[in-house]
This record gives structure tokens, sequence and C-alpha cells, in this order.
């Protein structure tokens, strides 16, 4: 495997606005520009989620496994197109067909596999994949374009 198909996680933090707690890609492998990407997110119990959901039993909010499957995919946008983030941001637009298979809880790694179906100028729509020791956990398809960030009004 070729050093530029991976993204460590310096290159993550300068890819993605994100910052914890919901920072939800720790780094990315198997990069194909404007064609696929491999995310990964070491689970942890240390997860500001965890005390709440649930104290017992800990999982992982299914809503959050779908939003580090669509960073995943806006980081691919973001090496692909070389956004700026300074002025720009990568935003998510749609989702469908969301299935959750199997529960993600602390010492799970998620493998989040994303490929671009449909690329349109700063638009793009993607079929994610989320497994846990090589088993579906999660599955969506959903879509993001680059905007332009807007500054507050004073």
């Amino acid at each position: 495997m070729s050093e530029q198909t991976n993204i460590d996680y310096a290159e993550v933090m300068r890819r993605l606005p994100h910052r914890y707690p919901f920072l939800l890609v720790d780094k990315a492998q198997d990069f194909v520009p404007a064609t696929s990407i491999v995310g990964i997110k070491n689970v942890t119990h240390n997860e500001p989620f965890f005390p709440g959901h649930f104290p017992i039993d800990p999982v992982m909010p299914g809503v959050l496994i779908v939003e580090a499957m669509a960073q995943t995919g806006a980081l691919l946008m973001s090496k692909t197109l070389d956004v700026a983030v300074a002025d720009k941001v990568i935003m998510f637009m749609s989702i469908d067909g969301v299935r959750f298979r199997k529960p993600a809880r602390p010492g799970d790694q998620l493998r989040m596999e994303v490929k671009v179906i449909r690329a349109r100028g700063d638009a793009y729509k993607f079929r994610g994949e989320t497994f846990i020791d090589g088993k579906l956990a999660a599955e969506a398809e959903f879509m993001a374009m680059v905007v332009t960030v807007q500054e507050p009004a004073a």
C-alpha cells in the first residue's frame, strides 16, 4: 500500500473542520481520488456519549455511525477537490436507505468503506458501509457538497 493512499490523523485534522467530541474519523486508507476511501474510527470507552447511551450496556448511537461515514466521504471530497477548510466546508445534504445491522461498542473498530456513486462539480453522492470485525454494521447512501463558509453577522 502506497503512502499516498493513507491519510493520517494530522491530515484528517487539516482536512475536516470537526473537533472533539465530534471528529469521528481517526485515519483513512485506500484513498482513490473521486472514487473511494476507507475511514477508520476506534471506539473507546471514553467516548462522551457512552455514559448516557447506555451506562449498563454502552452502544454507539447509530446516528453517529452515519456521521462517521459522512465525515469519511467529506475527507474523500476534501482531498480529491483540495478544498481549503479556511473558507469552505463540506455539508451533508441527504441520506437514504440507512440500515443498522450490528451495534458498535467500546473496543470496536469501525471500518467505513465509502464509494462515490456520482460526482457533479462540488456535489457528491456516496454509498457507505461500516464494518465491525468484518461484519456489516451499518449502510447508507448520502450526499454532500462544498459550501462557502458564511461569516456570522455582526
